[in-house]
């Protein structure tokens, strides 16, 4: 898969045109310098003949201080792997000492490199193009992300770097019944298999250690680590292929107290509650060294409220003295409402527990997607019914369940036939803790739904 690079200064526009070429809102765009740290990746379609290629957006090139230095270093790394490179700058600037040094170091890279001229808005700005072919780089585009000039052009350029998709033989046709088993032999169900991915949302207060998690998940510097609080903006994601499944890790942004949220992180916290939306599975990452804070309460009511699987981590347990029982205790405490959660104690510096805990996100989810069948269902809630009377209504009327189907997993979602659709909450709190004494829910909550015969 050919992939292609976006580079260049802070603020010249690559994440607009990240999200031009994406055709949807992805990366986190703001006129404040240095918005962009990590490295987002995506695949996408230019054409349907052509193969996909994967886009990497980085963050800007400076040397500002320790932060941007770290920026500055992932992002030509990011050069170094990728086949194309797009060098964008800015043309209500001119070129500097600077933006020549860059130039430089990627044309040692021997890579193919695109001059991508930005905010070329109108005809007079174009005359601004000729200042940067001092730059030496032969291939120069004048664009405009805002007003959408150049863009078909530079992405026509792109298309002839990547190969055309290989036609497909169109086998021959069996025209006899012959068994499955004949053709594949016992191969066949390894290799219809569906491969499971799982979402997983890594979330917590700034400079708890999601980004080093994330990390540790992977095995390799995929995310900006830094004491800086806030560091990571736009969530990072990278898939790690273990026992089976995909993983999809979603390294989010730090979440602060509303008063405290500074400019640009207010995007972040969108961001987060977006990627908590379409995940399965949530790591709610808590610091052992400060212990359990009302912020991170806060922070798993978002959890609840998105119905995700869940996990409770507390990082750099190898930084702490803390009694494990006693903060456990404390936890399930404070996190009453996300009581079916497990908790581990984890250290993503020193990897301490990583693998267990890649373990447990499988055991977790495979709860999560659990489907019961109806006749035990209706067993189950026959048995908790009987063992406590439903409560009448306010009327004294008796209530009643005639039926119970599950209709839904992620999480299980269990629809209850009645003579009026109203259940009391602590009945409602009963049937689910019965249901979980009879069958493993563990890390996943569950969905009652009364409804009306």
């Amino acid at each position: 898969m050919l992939k292609v690079a976006i580079l260049g200064k802070p603020n010249v526009g690559k994440s607009s045109f990240f999200n031009r070429i994406l055709r949807q809102r992805d990366a986190v765009v703001s006129e404040k310098a240095g918005t962009t740290r990590d490295i987002k990746k995506r695949e996408i379609s230019l054409d349907d003949e052509l193969e996909d290629i994967l886009i990497l957006d980085t963050g800007g090139l400076e040397d500002k201080d320790e932060l941007f230095e770290k920026v500055k270093k992932k992002a030509l790394n990011t050069a170094k792997d990728a086949d194309l490179i797009l060098y964008m700058v800015d043309a209500k600037t001119i070129p500097d000492e600077e933006e020549k040094k860059y130039i430089r170091t990627l044309q040692k890279l021997n890579k193919e490199i695109i001059l991508v001229v930005n905010k070329v808005d109108n005809d007079k700005m174009t005359e601004k193009v000729y200042d940067f072919y001092e730059l030496g780089v032969k291939e120069i585009y004048p664009i405009s992300v805002a007003h959408n000039r150049g863009i078909g052009k530079l992405i026509d350029r792109i298309k002839r770097f990547v190969p055309k998709k290989q036609k497909i033989v169109q086998a021959t046709v069996i025209e006899e019944d012959i068994p499955l088993e004949e053709l594949f032999g016992d191969e066949r169900d390894e290799n219809l298999q569906e491969l499971k991915e799982i979402k997983i949302a890594i979330v917590g207060r700034v400079n708890v250690g999601k980004s080093s998690l994330l990390n540790a998940f992977v095995g390799d510097e995929r995310a900006i680590v830094s004491d800086i609080d806030g560091t990571t903006i736009d969530p990072i994601d990278e898939c790690v292929y273990f026992d089976g499944y995909h993983l999809t890790f979603v390294d989010t942004a730090g979440i602060r107290r509303r008063s405290k949220i500074k400019d640009i992180e207010k995007y972040a916290l969108l961001r987060t509650e977006k990627v908590l939306k379409e995940a399965d599975l949530a790591i709610l990452v808590i610091d052992a060294k400060e212990g359990i804070v009302e912020l991170d309460e806060k922070i798993g009511g978002l959890i609840q409220k998105h119905k995700n699987a869940c996990i409770i981590v507390a990082n750099k347990w190898d930084e702490t003295a803390m009694d494990y029982k006693k903060f456990e205790k404390e936890m399930r405490f404070r996190f009453k409402y996300l009581y079916y959660a497990p908790f581990m104690a984890v250290s993503a510096k020193t990897k301490r527990n990583i693998e267990k805990l890649k373990e447990k996100i499988i055991y977790v989810y495979n709860n999560y997607t659990k489907r019961i069948s109806t006749a035990k269902l209706n067993e189950w809630i026959k048995e908790a019914t009987i063992r406590h009377n439903l409560p009448t209504d306010i009327k004294g009327r008796e209530t009643k369940i005639y039926y119970a189907t599950q209709f839904g997993i992620k999480p299980p979602t269990i629809a209850l036939v009645m003579n009026r659709a109203k259940l009391h909450f602590s009945y409602e709190r009963y049937l689910i803790n019965f249901l979980r004494k009879k069958e493993d829910f563990t890390g996943s909550p569950i969905v009652l739904i009364p409804r009306e015969r």
